[in-house]
């Protein structure tokens, strides 16, 4: 089951570097397209995405079909919203908002099965979005689900920054992942264009956590030169790209050549 999780595998590799991609629409044939693009992972953001409980689900299996990971943020940090993520077949979770070294072991204990944890059993869909040979029998997803699924927690708050070293001590916690806008907005140094020193030093500060800690560190860039930036500082699960952004890019950039030319033989359009 490790095997066929491909975040968790690109994680645990020579330094650990995995890139994803952030899905906020809904679709199946969408978290296809962005799987097949070569990123580790597919966000599916049920936060500030308009993803709801169905979309999830489809979306979890169309991008384990194409063989990269899909990962789920869920909204807050429920027990059962952590529940729903995992038994549609997520490899792992975002969890967003934590404030206390309390709100991480909460996470924990939702995100795993007896006696590490309190997640409950019978989900007949999580199987499937692992690509294993033989399948994947639901004995052997009870049995390895609590070393093979990652979870992940954000730190975006000032309270969460306060104590991240003990946040990232806490046992069960897999990455620690920094979301830079709600982050820069808590400490008081919201994102306009570039990032304050304060947020860097904050960021910073939440990578050492996570390597004195022994865990992974990831962080929300939103395109591929931020990514080799936070790359090349240590960080390993990293962001290059959403759809809404690169969509919405694509289309002006297109559009822009045509609009700005000096001029337009419209006989040949």
């Amino acid at each position: 089951m490790q095997k066929a999780n491909t975040l968790l595998r690109k994680l645990n590799t020579d330094q650990g570097h995995s890139f994803g991609a952030w899905q906020t629409f809904a679709g199946a044939h969408l978290a296809r397209t962005l799987s097949r693009t070569g990123v580790d992972w597919v966000l599916i953001d049920c936060e500030h995405g308009n993803i709801g409980d169905n979309e999830m689900h489809d979306a979890v299996h169309a991008v384990a079909s194409c063989g990269a990971s899909p990962i789920v943020r869920i909204p807050e940090n429920q027990g059962w919203m952590v529940k729903r993520a995992l038994d549609a077949g997520a490899h792992g979770i975002l969890v967003p908002m934590l404030h206390s070294v309390d709100d991480a072991k909460k996470v924990v204990q939702s995100a795993k099965f007896p006696p590490r944890g309190k997640r409950g059993f019978g989900s007949p869909f999580s199987v499937g979005a692992f690509n294993t040979k033989p399948p994947l029998s639901d004995w052997d997803y009870l049995t390895t689900a609590n070393d093979s699924l990652l979870t992940i927690v954000q730190i975006e708050t000032q309270e969460a920054l306060d104590c991240v070293e003990d946040i990232a001590k806490v046992d069960g916690i897999d990455v620690v992942f920094v979301g830079p806008f709600d982050l820069g907005n808590s400490i008081g140094h919201p994102i306009r264009e570039n990032y304050a020193p304060e947020l860097e030093q904050a960021i910073a500060r939440i990578l050492k956590a996570a390597q004195q800690a022994g865990k992974k560190s990831g962080i929300f860039c939103a395109d591929g030169d931020m990514a080799m930036k936070y790359a090349n500082m240590g960080f390993q699960m990293i962001s290059v790209a959403d759809d809404f952004s690169s969509i919405s890019k694509g289309v002006e950039t297109e559009l822009s050549k045509i609009k700005h030319a000096s001029s337009v033989d419209r006989s040949k359009l």
